[in-house]
């Protein structure tokens, strides 16, 4: 009997142990330290708007009567992704919006599931509120391809033509239960961070990916959005191409040859149900318009003035 009670005693204490240690681990490396605020963006380049699920952090830009663009970023990396077609299409004579998805960059992170329908509506929201007139064209990169697609199938009377640049075919959901994702992701934050440049064929033109990326991680709720994100879309590609086929829109279909992050064979599987206008960028991968900007803005230019 009293083998057992020691041996409890040794397992008790082995648990919190591992339990400390386990914590102080998560403490050490949680970049999430503060609450964005209204002092955090006092300084910040851009705009912001109230919606029903929080503040939006946006930019728009070029004439008031001019065609209206609207960039969507990707997965994790803010509306900065776009700071060479966003300034190529506003010199072009387009009003240009483009912003920061819930939970990422400077907009809100609120406490909800994120889902097709949350990105519908802040999409949606923006339009109404920012008053912008006609009917809308639409760009995405990787994720903010998914959520285009399913933006325009769910409100085809909005959208004009849509611009797809390496667009996410298939969200897997992570195997792992949920705590534990929370839990890598906190104690990996710096592979998140460094990971975002292997987007790139040659990282090394980019050495300030990095560092423009980790501001947006100080604040709580990055972290719960990205993880919602991957359990919750469930974004399925064949099906959400197909539906926006049935839209009858013009189609864009941008992508990186050497794509190491959405690879360049999902382009086929997309072209099989979607009937597009195709683009293949030879020596770029997961971000063309960034690696070769001079034909992936041209070709974007003339696809939405034809």
């Amino acid at each position: 009997m009293k083998i057992l009670k020691v041996s409890i005693i040794i397992l008790i204490f082995l648990v919190g142990a591992a339990s400390l240690i386990l914590y102080g681990f998560y403490e050490a490396n949680n970049k999430e330290k503060k609450v964005l605020t209204d002092a955090d963006r006092k300084n910040i380049p851009g705009s912001f708007i109230k919606l029903s699920k929080g503040i939006t952090h946006y930019e728009l830009n070029g004439p008031e009567n001019g065609e209206v663009v609207i960039l969507v970023h990707g997965f994790s990396v803010p509306y900065y992704i776009w700071d060479g077609t966003y300034e190529y299409l506003v010199n072009k004579g387009y009003r240009v919006l483009r912003y920061d998805t819930y939970g990422r960059g400077y907009s809100d992170r609120p406490d909800v599931t994120y889902n097709k329908e949350l990105y519908n509506h802040q999409l949606l929201e923006l339009i109404s509120g920012l008053k912008l007139q006609g009917k809308i064209n639409l760009a995405g990169v990787s994720f903010g391809g998914a959520i285009i697609t399913n933006f325009t199938c769910t409100h085809p009377d909005v959208v004009n033509k849509v611009i797809l640049i390496d667009p996410a075919y298939q969200n897997d959901n992570p195997n792992a239960p949920r705590l534990f994702t929370i839990y890598n992701e906190a104690v990996n934050s710096e592979k998140r961070a460094k990971g975002q440049a292997t987007d790139f064929k040659y990282p090394k033109q980019h050495l300030d990916w990095e560092k423009r990326y980790l501001p947006q991680m100080r604040f709580k709720g990055f972290r719960k959005a990205l993880i919602s994100t991957m359990y919750d879309y469930n974004e399925q590609g064949r099906e959400s191409n197909t539906c926006l086929n049935a839209q009858n829109k013009q189609v864009l279909l941008i992508w990186g040859k050497d794509d190491q992050t959405v690879p360049f064979r999902f382009s086929d599987s997309i072209r099989s149900v979607l009937k597009v206008d195709f683009f293949p960028v030879t020596d770029a991968g997961h971000l063309p318009f960034l690696e070769k900007p001079d034909s992936v803005n041209a070709k974007i230019a003339a696809f939405l003035k034809g």
